[in-house]
Parts: structure tokens; sequence; C-alpha cells
């Protein structure tokens, strides 16, 4: 009888394995418990930070360093626990929109060798009225050298992404969409003004972060090797 049971219990569990990757759905449950119920909230311009190990399912074939291709599963980890905390997800779902992944450009630095700890820092850099876009740093544990950067766009359909991030904005301050603080910007480098000719306070803050992310190739340059 037990002989029967447990072995309909592991062919369940090995029929789950080869038809689904369970880890990874595990996984994110468990990401997605931990950033609704134990971790603090976040607003929507901070950076999270998420730990992250390289385990033996990681490397590669040469068994030497994380294979390029878990940087951007890692990635899905971080950025649910960024939609989560600040309540970007729920904010679109909300608004009867829906989130996809439009576009990825990575830059590999330094490999991740096997059992070594890591930190992924996201944050969101740049935003119009369709897209999303986030930085994803890999940073090591023990030296903060950046590992690798990933630079996401999160494609936002049947919603407004302006009027999305202006809900989220204004709990603090009246929002500013990242058009504005574009204009703003090219109007302050077209007179010859400075930071000190920008908003002040949190849209001042965003229009820093978008004269960071205006260019992505040049954001790409400032951190060669």
């Amino acid at each position: 009888m037990w002989c029967t049971v447990i072995g309909i219990v592991l062919g369940v569990i090995v029929a789950l394995y080869a038809l689904f990757e369970l880890h990874y759905f595990l996984r994110m449950c468990l990401c997605v418990i931990a950033a609704r119920y134990i971790k603090k909230r976040m607003h929507i311009l901070e950076t999270a930070m998420v730990c992250g190990l390289c385990l033996t399912n990681d490397v590669d074939t040469l068994l030497y360093h994380m294979n390029n291709a878990r940087y951007l599963r890692e990635v899905d980890f971080a950025r649910v626990d960024f939609y989560e905390r600040t309540l970007l997800w729920r904010t679109i779902l909300s608004k009867g929109g829906s989130v996809v992944q439009g576009a990825t450009t990575i830059r590999y630095r330094r490999f991740i060798r096997p059992f070594t700890r890591f930190t992924i820092s996201s944050r969101i850099i740049y935003w119009d009225n369709q897209s999303i876009f986030m930085e994803h740093r890999f940073i090591g544990r023990t030296d903060g050298f950046i590992h690798c950067i990933a630079l996401c766009r999160q494609r936002v359909i049947q919603c407004s992404v302006e009027d999305v991030m202006a809900t989220l904005l204004k709990p603090i301050e009246t929002a500013t969409s990242s058009t504005e603080c574009l204009e703003k910007l090219e109007n302050g480098i077209e007179s010859g003004g400075n930071v000190t000719t920008w908003p002040s306070g949190l849209n001042g803050t965003i229009c820093l972060v978008l004269a960071y992310a205006v260019d992505v190739d040049q954001l790409l340059l400032t951190h060669r090797i």
C-alpha cells in the first residue's frame, strides 16, 4: 500500500520536472511571497536589492562559471521582487494593463564562479508612454565589483505607463512625466543651464536619472573595464 503511494508521488514529481521547470516556479512563488508579505515597501524610484548564489545548476558545461543565460533568469526574480515591493504590478493590473518583455541588452564584465554570492540591484532609469526601462546590476558581495549590467525594456500594454507612474509618484509629490523631464533637460542644455536650474526634490531626482539614461550606449560605455 505505502509502496504504491510513494511510487505514485515520486512518479508525479518526476512527471512535473519533465514537463515543467518545477524549481523555477517554486522559487518564483517564494519571491512573490517574500516581497509581498515579508520585505518592506519601496518607492518606485528606489533601488531594490536581491541576494543570489551561483549553484551547480547555474554553471555552464565547463563547470567554471555561471551560464550566460542564467543571468537573465536571475533578473526575472529580481524584477518580480521590484514589481511587488513598489506596487508597480498591482497598479498596472488595476488599470487593466499587462507587462511583457520588449527587449534586453546585457553586458558581461566578469564571470561569477560557482558558490559565489552576489547581489542584484534593480531600478527604473527611464519610462515613456508605452515602456519602462530598468537597469539590473550583478554586484559581488565581497568586493562590490559589478559583474554584469542588464538593461531591460518592459512593454506595458492596454494602459498608459505615464498614468501608472503618476499614480505611484503622487503620494510624495505631484508627478512629472519622463517626457516633461526630458523637455526641461533639453531646454536647460540649450540655454546653457545646469543642474541647479532643474526642479528640486523628487522631480529633480527624476531628471537626473533620465539625464543618466538618455543614451543607452553611453550608459554601457561608462561601465567599460
